[in-house]
């Protein structure tokens, strides 16, 4: 099963859903149905994996630029603690506003369009998923939906989350892409990246990561797909010494907003709390500011 939402009217406007379900032929648990021509809206069907387009050549859309040669590429070492020690921003990403890399087609329309549908296999497999983890395979749902990015145009990012919450999660991101709030990336959680030494500059927006809570061994609700992390960059888990990602130190003066920033009064507050689902960063012992979950955990 496969459904699909559009935004009707321009960027930025909500004039109105269109919701319509498409029924696939699914073979060896992906799915092969195609509803239109992808390049048309978010893409449907089961991809094979996103492909990242090359970095943009422009230097510069709106206030976004490209991401600087070295990010990502500069590996922390981690203490004894397991965590890398946190550093001071590097002065290209103290007000961080890079222009998107498109992992899946973007919508030519420039309108907000999302997709729900059982995992496929494809997915499945390059996801943290394993037969392990707290919720099973059946209870997650794939979800294709827009996102403004900080260029300001219309992109495709990707989630997965649990199936009770997956039209719930479709409502959220329509309202933030008609809010124009900016995000940077939005990719299923791979167990390479999960793993991968720490960098201390990802920015990726995403749902479902099999792991537990950050230095402890429960399972953390990601790992059931309850949670969602936004922009963690501009949004920094912060408990102690312990600052995520670990060159984000320059956002954890909340002060001074700037792009991407969930604050308490902002669009992104509100419309995780018009689903019921509360936010990290009103944690009295600790602050997640890139956190919302159904349960407040």
């Amino acid at each position: 099963m496969l459904i699909e939402v559009t935004m009707a009217g321009g960027p930025g406007r909500t004039a109105g859903l269109l919701l319509t379900g498409l029924v696939t032929c699914c073979a060896l648990g992906a799915c092969s149905g195609v509803a239109g021509d992808p390049r048309a809206g978010a893409p449907s069907g089961a991809p094979t994996g996103p492909v990242a387009t090359p970095s943009p050549s422009v230097t510069r859309i709106g206030a976004a630029t490209p991401a600087p040669e070295w990010l990502g590429t500069r590996v922390l070492p981690v203490g004894s603690d397991g965590f890398a020690a946190a550093q001071d921003t590097p002065p290209e990403l103290r007000e961080r506003s890079i222009i998107t890399v498109d992992d899946l087609p973007p919508p030519s329309d420039g309108r907000f369009h999302a997709t729900i549908q059982t995992v496929p296999a494809s997915v499945l497999a390059r996801s943290t998923w394993t037969s392990n983890c707290p919720v099973a395979q059946p209870d997650l749902r794939y979800l294709t939906v827009g996102f403004r990015g900080f260029d300001g145009r219309a992109h495709t990012g990707e989630l997965l989350v649990h199936a009770r919450v997956a039209d719930d999660i479709v409502t959220v991101f329509e309202r933030l892409f008609a809010a124009g709030f900016p995000i940077e990336r939005m990719r299923v959680t791979s167990t390479a990246e999960l793993n991968a030494p720490p960098t201390g500059d990802g920015n990726p927006t995403g749902g479902f990561a099999c792991r537990p809570v950050r230095g402890q061994t429960s399972w953390s609700q990601h790992a059931y797909g309850l949670a969602v992390d936004i922009d963690p960059f501009q949004n920094p888990y912060h408990k102690g010494h312990v600052v995520l990602p670990e060159l984000a130190t320059a956002y954890l003066d909340r002060a001074e907003p700037r792009a991407g920033m969930v604050l308490p009064d902002g669009p992104v507050v509100r419309a995780f709390a018009a689903i019921g689902w509360r936010w990290g960063g009103n944690y009295r012992s600790l602050k997640d500011y890139m956190h919302f979950s159904a349960n407040g955990g």
